[in-house]
């Protein structure tokens, strides 16, 4: 038997995919060569999937702490006693703190609204109780807010359209690592490329070209190339006096960031910056690719603007194949509101920064935090700021609930673990944020032991709490059709996906001044803001992983020996000055924290940069990793993470390793 479902990860393609099933267990898993994006191909990753589902690590039963915090010893519970002491622990916490004191803390674990999705799955559990809202601050939000504030929507390019192009600049984007499927239409474009990253990567590596501006300066280089393109007179004056807004400020603004500075400013020669100016003022369609990682510095939200604004400038907008490519969230018109019902909360409630885990269980008052709940979310591993993360779930008055598959870094921290269900073993439906399709989730195989969706977890969970609002006990069914409500929903679960019409991009017109900005308190015009860390040292970026996406994969024996040891790669120029060899065992460090690597001496990074990959469990990786390192620290717009805004100091372990050689006999 064969049954459609849908990657669930936290990965831009959404792809389609076949679970093969032979006597009630699947057998195989493979892409969907119907899909047009997806077009029979999965990614390293997730060929290993089923390896996962199958695990003996799978956390197939409920289970209580009997150890301290963050020791990882658990007793094998019932799910009656599960819930019993949830719901007891629950009703205790509104009785004497508020239903705010309780936060339901969701990660990218899952991108399916109904079980997963940064807070869709039990979002109504939660707003019957007057639970805090989860601010999902992580991953996009400033990117995101600074292509609203020029465009009007976050929704960009289709990316099947870049097979139109004939200039595509890849900027701060890695799709062979972390959403190859977009590669295969900028491979049929047989446009020129352009990689804009700080690393030589396996992206750039295929390109025709590559810069290498220091991190965080992307908005000077944006700002900078459209100075070219203006100084040649290669605007496009007829698109900008129809569809823009703001011209003759933001011109002044642009003539500000002189060849000259920007090179000061980016550290690339002058010479390089005029000749891709040049390049784009000549070439149309020009498409811009950007991720998310490019965004999560001090100046992330105005590097989006910027560079939302460059196809303004070169009419590429109004041009099939032109424009930016951020992500296509803002084309898809689902009922939201419709499946979290926030109309039930009993009065209005604050809202916690995902971003600032630590200091919302050490800091916050009005009520503390009393009840934290963690659905498709491994903080411990993901979040900044590590220790302060660990100090936070350590608290002993702090009753913790995590649902999950796996023993994680973050699981080692809880009161009560529930067991999961897998993408294959339950219902969802998904939205892919770099293409323009649908996709449904059929459940394929039964789930292992006494594993539970989530949508079920709280439906039993709100039955043992007594709470008696209808909405709580709606099926998965009823879900995806309330979520879906406009949408051809039988089409859809036939045929496994389904592409939706794209809405107009700009809304209006682009905005080279925004009022929303200004009325935000931020500059109205694009700006450059120069990174934030007051810290000395090196600069290091912790991009996506080839083989760990976020931290799911990270148990995978395969994809860790793939892998290897942790590793930090440095110019040879910056090893040399430091006595570090190739090879070295190093430490890495600021006054946040430090984590040890082995180093990769090469030049695909540039001078001042460091570079390590994320996704490591600190239980497998010597107790810490990069995210040790980085601050709690917001960028421009809307609170995002600072992940690449982080400078640290980079010695190697010499005494470390001679000890190490005298235990093993050859010193």
């Amino acid at each position: 038997m064969k049954v459609l479902g849908a990657c669930p990860l936290d990965c831009p393609d959404g792809c389609s995919w076949v679970v093969d099933v032979e006597d009630g267990v699947a057998v195989g898993l493979r892409g969907n060569k119907a899909h047009p994006v997806t077009r029979g191909a999965l990614c390293v990753k997730v060929n290993r999937y089923l390896e996962q589902l199958k695990s003996d690590e799978r956390i197939t039963f409920p289970m209580r702490r009997v150890g301290r915090k963050g020791e990882g010893r658990f007793e094998r519970i019932t799910w009656d006693e599960a819930l019993d002491e949830i719901a007891t622990r629950l009703h205790g916490v509104v009785a004497e703190h508020g239903g705010e004191a309780i936060w339901p803390f969701h990660g990218t674990g899952s991108l399916g609204y109904i079980q997963g999705l940064e807070g869709f799955s039990g979002r109504r559990f939660f707003n019957v109780l007057g639970a805090s809202l989860h601010d999902p601050t992580i991953c996009s939000v400033a990117g995101t807010l600074g292509v609203k504030y020029t465009l009007g929507t976050s929704g960009g390019m289709d990316p099947e359209d870049f097979v139109h192009s004939k200039l595509i600049l890849l900027w701060g984007t890695n799709p062979l690592s972390s959403g190859h499927h977009g590669w295969k239409f900028i491979q049929d474009s047989g446009a020129y490329t352009v990689a804009i990253d700080p690393v030589r990567s396996r992206t750039a590596e295929r390109c025709d070209e590559h810069l290498a501006p220091l991190p965080g300066t992307d908005a000077a280089l944006a700002l900078g190339l459209m100075h070219v393109i203006v100084s040649m007179g290669a605007q496009d004056d007829a698109f900008i006096a129809e569809h823009t807004v703001g011209w003759d400020e933001f011109r002044t603004r642009i003539a500000e960031f002189t060849p000259d500075r920007v090179a000061e400013i980016t550290g690339l020669p002058v010479e390089r910056i005029v000749a891709l100016g040049e390049r784009i003022a000549r070439t149309r369609p020009t498409a811009i690719r950007a991720s998310q990682g490019m965004q999560r510095h001090a100046g992330g939200g105005m590097a989006l603007r910027a560079l939302a604004c460059l196809p303004g400038v070169t009419g590429d907008w109004a041009i099939p194949g032109g424009g930016l490519h951020y992500s296509t969230s803002g084309h898809f018109d689902l009922n939201t509101a419709g499946l979290v019902r926030f109309d039930l909360l009993p009065h209005p409630v604050r809202t916690l920064s995902m971003t600032r885990l630590g200091e919302g269980l050490l800091e916050t008052e009005g009520p503390p935090v009393k009840a934290l709940f963690v659905i498709a979310a491994n903080p411990v591993g993901s979040n900044p700021d590590q220790r302060g993360v660990r100090r936070g779930l350590a608290r002993e008055d702090l009753f913790t609930v995590v649902l999950e598959h796996f023993p994680t870094d973050t699981v080692d921290y809880a009161d009560i673990v529930l067991p999961a269900t897998m993408q294959p073993e339950h219902l969802d439906v998904l939205a892919a944020y770099g293409n323009l399709y649908l996709v449904w989730n059929e459940p394929a195989v039964p789930p292992p032991g006494e594993c539970r969706s989530t949508t079920e977890t709280f439906r039993q969970l709100a039955r043992r709490m007594g709470l008696t609002e209808p909405a709580l006990y709606d099926s998965d069914e009823e879900l995806a059709a309330q979520l879906l409500k406009g949408h051809d929903l039988d089409r859809l679960r036939r045929e496994g996906f389904l592409k939706v019409s794209p809405r107009p991009v700009p809304v209006d017109k682009v905005r080279f001044v925004s009022d929303r900005a200004a009325m935000a308190g931020h500059d109205p015009l694009p700006a450059y803001i120069p990174p934030a860390d007051p810290g000395d040292g090196l600069v290091l970026i912790s991009a996506a992983s080839h083989y760990f996406l976020n931290t799911t994969f990270g148990n995978n024996p395969e994809l860790r020996r793939r892998a290897g040891d942790p590793m930090v790669t440095l110019h040879p120029d910056d090893a040399a000055a430091r006595g570090i060899a190739d090879g070295d065992r190093i430490t890495v460090a600021n006054d946040r924290g430090s984590f040890e690597a082995i180093a990769e001496v090469s030049d695909r990074v540039r001078p001042g940069v460091a570079a390590t990959p994320k996704g490591r469990w600190a239980k497998h990786s010597g107790g810490s990793t990069v995210n040790a390192t980085v601050a709690e620290r917001d960028s421009d717009f809307g609170g995002g993470a600072v992940f690449h805004d982080n400078r640290v100091r980079i010695t190697p372990r010499v005494a470390a390793a001679r000890l190490d050689a005298v235990a093993a006999g050859i010193d």
